[in-house]
């Protein structure tokens, strides 16, 4: 792992750093800023509506678990006994009853959640479980769905519901949140307000990593935060949900959905981007720079390296843009 910058050696803990996200995409970037900061927190989207996370907030009417948890695993202490808990929340049910696919972690983190009558306090009491390094917080205090227009065969159709707007062929026009003006997690809103970097993406672009600007409070603390901000462009696109979307399209519908919202470094693996000129036109427009590096695993599928994108990050954070040549960043990627 290449040294730490300067300005996180001043701070043992490390730069206070707030990730945004949901599922795969939140868990990569978690991997990554451990190795920066243990001050870090997550901040999950809850829309989700498919599998054991559906099935359990559609009988107990709860949040959603399943990407809350996979934000905890990722966060976990590496040492057995945190490693044994994380394989623990991450085990799925093989049977053919009722528990068949329900993951583990879901069911800890509702029963915690029934006990303690608090859902910030059951993920913070799984946390001390798993040792974890940092926070996972909700984005939202209630259950959300997420509803989208859809442009594709020459019509506009709406289509409600996270696992099917994912899949959905055709171009999201816009997106919405039922309920509409959700309330926020207070918890989450203040980590924003306090942050010193805020970090967006990557992740399934509708409906993990631009919800959070729909929930006004927690919009307005990311409109309105002294953090500067990274966005991490995704290795590619998401088969049904940004079909056709080049990066510098993910960077042009964040700020469409929110113009005032400014970006301070816009962060993509150079096999991602199918035109520079394009991507860096359109991270000016929100106020930022373009830092390539190669962030991708080296089997060349659209899976991030952890320690290259730590690398990457840190690079971010000191303050070092601009490009570089693939040998420069094998050697930053360790």
């Amino acid at each position: 792992m290449p040294e730490l910058p300067p300005s996180v050696r001043r701070q043992p803990a490390g730069p206070a750093v707030v990730a945004l996200g949901g599922g795969h995409g939140l868990a990569a970037t978690l991997g990554a800023l451990r190795h920066l900061t243990k001050d870090l927190t997550a901040v999950v989207t809850v829309a989700d509506d498919g599998g054991s996370s559906g099935r359990l907030r559609r009988e107990l009417d709860v949040l959603p678990p399943g990407d809350l948890r996979m934000a905890l695993s990722a966060l976990c202490d590496e040492s057995d006994w945190g490693l044994l808990w994380r394989d623990v929340l991450q085990h799925r049910f093989a049977t053919e009853g009722e528990l068949d696919q329900h993951a583990v972690g879901n069911l800890l983190i509702v029963a915690l959640w029934e006990l303690l009558g608090n859902e910030v306090a059951g993920l913070d009491m799984v946390g001390r479980l798993l040792g974890v390094h940092g926070r996972v917080l909700p984005m939202a205090a209630v259950p959300l769905e997420i509803e989208a227009d859809v442009h594709a065969g020459g019509g506009l159709r709406t289509v409600r519901g996270q696992s099917a707007v994912a899949v959905e062929p055709g171009r999201v026009e816009e997106i919405r949140l039922l309920p509409e003006s959700p309330p926020a997690c207070p918890e989450a809103v203040a980590a924003v307000r306090e942050a010193e970097w805020v970090v967006l993406g990557p992740g399934s672009w509708y409906t993990s990593v631009i919800p959070h600007l729909y929930v006004p409070e927690l919009g307005e603390a990311l409109r309105t935060t002294r953090a500067r901000r990274a966005l991490t462009v995704n290795l590619s696109a998401q088969v049904g949900e940004t079909d056709d979307m080049t990066a510098a399209d993910h960077v042009r519908s964040l700020t469409d959905t929110a113009p005032d919202f400014r970006i301070d470094v816009v962060l993509a693996d150079p096999t991602a981007v199918e035109d520079l000129d394009d991507l860096a036109d359109a991270a000016a427009a929100c106020g930022a720079r373009v830092l390539l590096r190669q962030i991708r695993v080296g089997d060349g599928t659209p899976r991030h390296d952890p320690l290259r994108l730590a690398a990457a990050y840190r690079d971010a954070f000191e303050g070092v843009l601009g490009d570089v040549g693939p040998m420069e960043s094998e050697e930053q990627g360790g």
